[in-house]
């Protein structure tokens, strides 16, 4: 059982964390808090093509293994019985092939982007024993690899399936909204390179923002409400089978 100790440490960021901060921001007059960053995901555009999987390995030297990934995308298949069946061959970093076993059975099927939802209130943060998992002030969970003494109390904490353990630095991992990328002024590489635009990425309290439009166009969901983290990945033309 954690001690109450343990559970304040994480929100308390280090000095080594602050300078490996600075490391990751590139932009010298970068200031995470003018900024507070989000992301749209309009299910119906998404064709489940697997380029923002596999780009976002390419670009992360995310493991190449079918166990890891920082961003991947699930089809669900609703039958007329009611029954969701959801599959995500190896992350979708080779998209899908067609299924034709009971077709005549299936009313509807879509594909849903996953990723880490960069949670207002993580828990991931909360249950990190060292401080080595933190959010910056623009709302992007972070984690120090350097700091991180590779426990998996994230990875289980985390609602979302979003963290693993990388298998050669032994730290946890997940995505960061490509913040190597956004600190200067890049889309996230799974955005940039969506052939449908099904992803949305921008600033959430700016009014010329393009999720801000995205947000006032349509009705939005978010994964898993009921757990009150306060999720900053938004979903669009979400059905009520998506877990």
């Amino acid at each position: 059982m954690l001690s109450c100790t343990t559970i304040l440490l994480p929100k308390l960021i280090s000095a080594e964390t602050k300078t490996k901060l600075k490391e990751w921001i590139i932009i010298e007059d970068y200031n995470a808090k003018d900024h507070m960053w989000g992301m749209g995901i309009d299910i119906n555009k998404c064709i489940g093509c697997g380029r923002c999987a596999n780009a976002c390995k390419e670009e992360n030297n995310v493991p190449k293994e079918p166990y890891f990934f920082k961003t991947w995308i699930e089809r669900y298949r609703i039958f007329s019985d009611g029954e969701a069946i959801v599959d995500s061959p190896n992350g979708a970093v080779n998209g899908f092939k067609p299924i034709t076993e009971d077709s005549e059975k299936v009313i509807r099927s879509f594909f849903v982007p996953k990723l880490c939802n960069q949670c207002d209130n993580p828990p991931c943060v909360q249950v990190c024993p060292v401080g080595a998992t933190f959010r910056v002030d623009d709302g992007v969970v972070l984690v120090d690899s350097e700091y991180c003494i590779g426990c998996r109390y994230c990875i289980q904490a985390c609602p979302y399936g979003a963290r693993y353990l990388h298998p050669e630095t032994r730290t946890a991992d997940k995505c960061t909204f490509c913040y190597h990328r956004i600190t200067k002024a890049y889309l996230p590489v799974c955005v940039e390179v969506c052939p449908t635009n099904a992803r949305v990425f921008g600033e959430i309290k700016k009014k010329s923002s393009p999720l801000v439009r995205f947000m006032r166009r349509f009705t939005l969901n978010v994964l898993k409400p009921a757990l009150n983290t306060e999720p900053k990945v938004y979903y669009a033309n979400m059905d009520m089978e998506v877990r």
